[in-house]
């Protein structure tokens, strides 16, 4: 086919000035270029955190992600537009599920793979897709067509743009793409003065179990770290590996991330890492890995060497809600899945994506799956909102409603809350 070699299509809009460029390296990509671009606000769309995926092996090679960065440059050179974009071979590491998709489509005769896929590869938090000079609307809509060009000219099965923000996902249902909807669990700050003024807005028995969880994991000897920046040395990088491991080892799950991947990450990122390490007896045996935004602190990977009561919702709840709210961040994204997060403070919020399917009568067939399906995700949302920890007076519409500036597999071992 060809996808993986670097091809420029100039002249795409018809009658634009505007030129779409695949990029398949993003060590190729000036940094400055994307950066200016992708702003500071989401850490995964940076240049650095893109990078370091590519050459620390979880991307490329046989990983069954292929990288297809569209550029989209004016007729003098300017990068007006890009969107982090890859050739999937699979659909692992996404966090939103079309297996079923790919088996029915495959069963009827079709191929589903190789498809397309617009998203930060094993990282499921909302954030821009389309990075775009000014926020302009119709270099929005010139990437969406490169989008539909390429499936079109490589006869793709599809092409999904996962974890948008919500105003580009309804932007494009209206131009037929499909929209769909999942739930994730956010933590939400109202100002809180430290976390006993958080405890203050709960009933009076989610506050008491926990003070005793965290009162637990202190009276067994654990001491917690909370690492950033030039505090985070090689050795922390090397322990959270080993802890990253053995999670995965405990689900039998597959490794996306290799010890590269977080190596280079604290080589360029450290200043927006938060390691979070648990200590005992003189010795680091667990931790939690977060990403720093200019607003959020996303929770993404969590390990420990031995089992303590406790520790897990300490290093991956209870200390990025200290963090968050030192640092005045309005939020704690902790990914999906857990109704234990509920408990703990973290509400119910609905995350974007969208779909392209190339094949009409495929594409009929999941617009039914996905009426019924937002059905039951809203009514799963509301149902799980009811069972929220804070008092009625202190509930407000902000906490169970998504985040508009800005999924997963049940056995995937790299979300930090299971």
């Amino acid at each position: 086919m060809g996808l993986s070699a670097k091809r420029r299509f100039a002249s795409l809009m018809d009658g634009s000035a505007l030129n779409l460029h695949i990029g398949t390296e993003m060590a190729a990509i000036d940094a400055t270029e994307w950066d200016a671009l992708a702003g500071q606000a989401n850490p995964f769309i940076s240049h650095a955190f893109l990078h370091a995926l590519e050459i620390g092996g979880a991307v490329g090679g046989d990983s069954g992600w292929d990288s297809m960065h569209l550029l989209l440059r004016s007729d003098d050179g300017q990068l007006l537009g890009a969107m982090p974009n890859y050739l999937k071979h699979h659909s692992y590491g996404e966090y939103i599920f079309d297996h079923g998709w790919a088996n029915a489509f495959e069963r009827a005769g079709g191929a589903y793979y190789p498809k397309l896929l617009a998203a930060v590869p094993f990282t499921p938090a909302t954030g821009p897709r389309f990075l775009v000079r000014d926020n302009r609307p119709d270099l929005k809509i010139a990437l969406a067509k490169g989008l539909e060009t390429l499936v079109e000219k490589y006869q793709l099965s599809s092409a999904h743009i996962n974890f948008l923000p919500s105003g580009d996902a309804h932007q494009l249902a209206a131009t037929g793409w499909l929209g769909r909807t999942s739930i994730q669990f956010h933590w939400h700050n109202q100002t809180y003065a430290d976390f006993d003024d958080f405890l203050a807005n709960l009933s009076s028995r989610k506050r008491k179990n926990i003070r005793k969880e965290r009162a637990s994991v202190a009276a067994a000897g654990v001491t917690m770290l909370r690492l950033t920046g030039a505090a985070i040395t090689q050795a922390h990088i090397d322990a959270f590996f080993r802890f990253y491991i053995s999670t995965i080892d405990r689900k039998w799950g597959g490794a996306y991330l290799t010890h590269e991947v977080f190596t280079q990450l604290g080589k360029t990122m450290a200043d927006r890492m938060l390691l979070v390490m648990a200590e005992y007896e003189g010795k680091i045996i667990g931790g939690a890995l977060n990403f720093i935004g200019d607003d959020a602190l996303y929770g993404r990977n969590w390990g420990a060497d031995i089992d303590i009561p406790n520790l897990h919702f300490e290093a991956c709840y209870y200390q990025a809600i200290d963090f968050a709210i030192e640092h005045g961040l309005s939020r704690v994204e902790a990914g999906a899945q857990g109704f234990h997060k509920v408990q703990r403070g973290y509400l119910p919020v609905t995350t974007h994506s969208v779909h392209l399917i190339a094949h009409d009568g495929f594409r009929d067939a999941v617009a039914r799956f996905l009426d019924a399906e937002k059905r039951g995700v809203e009514a799963e949302k509301n149902h799980i909102a009811m069972t929220s920890p804070f008092k009625a007076s202190k509930q407000t519409p902000s906490k169970v409603t998504s985040n508009p500036a800005d999924p997963t597999d049940p056995t995937d071992p790299t979300d930090p809350t299971d």
